[in-house]
């Protein structure tokens, strides 16, 4: 345990030392609720909405995005890198095993991510007086679904993709359509049913929607639940069929 919490911080301090890639995946986020906060229309309470206003849906949304960014674009690319240049290779010759490097990484993202949600939590209701969760153990169980069921899919980027950048490149490529539909450019509640229907079936769509219904009080829906373990199971398999250490 002492030598996978040194691991641990080890990775972390390498994340930090990149400035762009800390802007993104902690600053961003946060910045981009309040640039949104700050358009006067999205703060009033909107009939068609069912009276809440815009800000209040995107809360959900913004955290769901930050999970992407650091599964998607972070660890797929740093693990694919590492075993690119060997690293993974050498580490098996260690007592360090390849595992524990694979999981250092998992915690870093994982506490990353949870940091960014309880930044965008407390932006959120302070500046704009989103509300808080109702159904908290609601919220904590679809974000931890969202959260694990992307970052199997970014361990998958990882097993595949032939060297860092082509995990970067397929990386962004998935990202945007995933944040689309998770109703980053129009909340689900916008979108035509054909979309919606077709949000409800990918691991960030079902999170916000698990989200949102957390923080209105009621209990995640048992189909979106189901959707993201589903993802869970099914790219987290194929990961660790296909992944390789050298």
């Amino acid at each position: 345990m002492n030598t996978f919490y040194r691991l641990t911080m080890s990775e972390t301090k390498l994340f930090f030392r990149e400035p762009v890639g800390v802007f993104f995946v902690l600053a961003f986020p946060p910045i981009l609720l309040v640039i949104l906060g700050a358009v006067p229309a999205f703060r009033e309470q909107n009939a068609e909405l069912g009276g809440l206003r815009v800000i209040d849906l995107y809360a959900p949304i913004i955290v769901a995005m930050a999970i992407a960014m650091l599964a998607l674009n972070g660890l797929p690319q740093a693990l694919a890198t590492y075993r690119e240049k060997g690293i993974l290779r050498r580490l098996r010759t260690t007592p360090v095993r390849p595992s524990r490097m694979l999981g250092a990484q998992l915690v870093m993202c994982g506490v990353m991510s949870v940091a960014v949600m309880l930044a965008v939590q407390v932006v959120s209701r302070i500046a704009f007086d989103v509300a808080l969760p109702r159904q908290a153990a609601g919220y904590l169980l679809g974000y931890v679904l969202s959260a694990v069921s992307m970052l199997a899919i970014g361990l998958l980027i990882a097993s595949l993709a032939p060297s860092g950048k082509g995990a970067g490149a397929i990386g962004s490529i998935l990202f945007f359509p995933v944040v689309f539909f998770a109703g980053l450019w129009a909340p689900r509640e916008t979108m035509p049913e054909v979309l919606r229907r077709i949000s409800d079936f990918t691991p960030l769509g079902a999170g916000v929607q698990s989200l949102q219904d957390a923080t209105a009080g009621h209990w995640p829906q048992l189909l979106h639940l189901a959707v993201m373990a589903a993802w869970t199971i099914v790219a987290g398999g194929l990961a660790a069929r296909y992944f390789r250490w050298e």
